[in-house]
């Protein structure tokens, strides 16, 4: 949370003060307003220090505190992490296999995460054709059933070729 000035720590001389109810009280030197702030017994918090002349608000601090807290709060549970699942396949691997890959893969696309689908590659496969290699990584694509898009293109690495796709 970013530290915010109350009371004797605000450095400004001139401020804009509104209270707590919205009121703007218009500009005012900070002695003037501490002695607003104090005759309400209420704080006078810094809303806004980047502001030409600064914006503070004559309001009970722990009130503020709580308020903050609040929003961060609801802007934090509206936000949605998305993780990046993997599935192996090999160039040998069943039809079977396959489709119960596909079919996670599906659910993983379904509740919003990436997947990043690896035909692992071992030996002497590591050297084949690079067309030959994504037609094996397209057989795992056609079984999946909800409508994805392709986030990163095949690539070729170390240990075999590797694509990400993510939900329309």
């Amino acid at each position: 949370m970013i530290k915010v000035r109350i009371n004797h720590q605000i450095k400004a001389q001139e401020l804009r003060i509104i209270t707590d109810t919205g009121e703007n009280l218009g500009v005012m030197t900070l002695e003037k307003a501490l002695a607003e702030s104090h005759g309400r017994s209420l704080d006078l918090i810094e809303i806004s220090p980047t502001a030409v002349p600064p914006v503070a608000k004559i309001m009970d601090y722990g009130k503020y505190q709580y308020d903050e807290n609040k929003k961060l709060k609801v802007a934090k549970s509206k936000t949605k992490t998305t993780e990046l699942k993997s599935i192996q396949v090999k160039i040998g691997t069943g039809d079977h296999d396959l489709e119960l890959k596909a079919k996670k893969a599906s659910e993983w696309l379904a509740e919003g995460n990436r997947v990043k689908i690896e035909l692992y590659l071992i030996g002497r496969s590591k050297y084949m054709e690079f067309n030959f290699l994504k037609e094996r990584l397209e057989r795992i694509l056609k079984l999946v059933t909800v409508e994805y898009k392709i986030a990163q293109a095949p690539i070729k690495g170390p240990k075999g070729v590797t694509i990400i796709i993510e939900k329309k």
